[in-house]
């Protein structure tokens, strides 16, 4: 009879070693939630009214405007300009958050739409077709080929939704006031707009946008199902990719004793398509004073560390002119 060959004995694992298959056991299961690109997009629901539920009880709304004729008018009319746009900024209590959104991409066949000439099957078609063609040649020379357009976009915290309509309710109409008395055109935006602005900015590479309300309950989908991109792609760093399209993100912090009032023209008008967003939240007066104050010590504590530096280097303070 055969003996069984002997079984090697097991071997017992250090508690280092269980703790380490445990980790990479972790990280293969992940956190045991389904992660979709539809997830990555941050709010839970789309209104057909333009209201949007964030996170928690956060809603917010969006309000697209036009320009202003600032770069044409006198200096008089533009400091009435920059007034009004300080009041804009100004009339916005702590609890609104405000966020303004220049967005510049390229127009491609979406620019002809605005021309308002399509082929109509007779014989004035070529002159429709030179008219346009002309239009086109005028609107590309003038704006680069790109679309700029801008948003406002108002967050409130609201307990639930007829609160949160309510108030929005005055917030708007006060926007398109302060909007108006810029001589700025502005409307309020509504769901479909609103995702096909989303639409816009999440498919870099163009497409056209295709939704109605009541596909919903026979599709079983939800609205981020129609604006969704092919995938996201996010590294650790400022660059990511949206289908094949590729970005970066900066954060530019600009500490300056004067800006000129064409930066935010300068950077629009650079060849590519751009989103300049600002983030604007009003704090209360103590809370002002208070950081004014700080800034004000954090500055004078600058410049004596400064002073210093100038003395051992051998600079005489009395009389700048001079190195000891």
């Amino acid at each position: 009879m055969r003996e069984k060959a002997e079984r090697p004995a097991k071997r017992k694992l250090t508690r280092a070693e269980r703790k380490q298959i445990e980790v990479v056991i972790r990280q293969a299961k992940g956190d045991g939630k389904a992660h979709t690109v539809q997830d990555s997009i941050p709010f839970q629901n789309m209104f057909p009214d333009g209201l949007c539920r964030l996170e928690g009880g956060t809603f917010s709304k969006t309000i697209a405007f036009e320009d202003v004729n600032y770069r044409l008018a006198g200096p008089e009319d533009q400091r009435s300009i920059f007034e009004s746009l300080c009041d804009f900024y100004n009339g916005y209590d702590p609890s609104i958050g405000v966020q303004v959104t220049l967005d510049s991409r390229s127009g491609g066949s979406a620019a002809d739409e605005m021309f308002g000439i399509t082929r109509q099957g007779n014989d004035l078609d070529p002159i429709r077709d030179e008219a346009v063609d002309i239009l086109r040649m005028q609107y590309k020379r003038g704006n680069n080929g790109y679309v700029k357009t801008k948003y406002v976009t108002l967050t409130i915290e609201a307990e639930n939704l007829p609160a949160a309509r309510a108030r929005f309710a005055r917030i708007e109409t006060d926007t398109l006031n302060r909007f108006k008395v810029m001589g700025a055109a502005a409307h309020v935006l509504d769901g479909k707009e609103r995702l096909e602005l989303l639409y816009n900015i999440l498919h870099p590479e163009g497409g056209q946008f295709a939704f109605e309300w009541d596909w919903l309950p026979a599709s079983g989908l939800s609205v981020k199902d129609f604006i969704s991109p092919s995938s996201f792609h996010f590294g650790e760093t400022r660059t990511f990719r949206i289908g094949k399209r590729y970005g970066a993100v900066s954060f530019l912090q600009i500490l300056a004793p004067e800006m000129h009032d064409r930066i935010l023209t300068d950077f629009m008008e650079a060849d590519g398509n751009i989103m300049v967003t600002m983030h604007i939240r009003g704090i209360n007066q103590n809370e002002a004073i208070k950081m004014v104050k700080r800034k004000i010590t954090d500055l004078d504590a600058m410049k004596i560390q400064e002073q210093k530096r100038a003395v051992r280097s051998g600079y005489d303070m009395l009389r700048p002119d001079r190195v000891k």
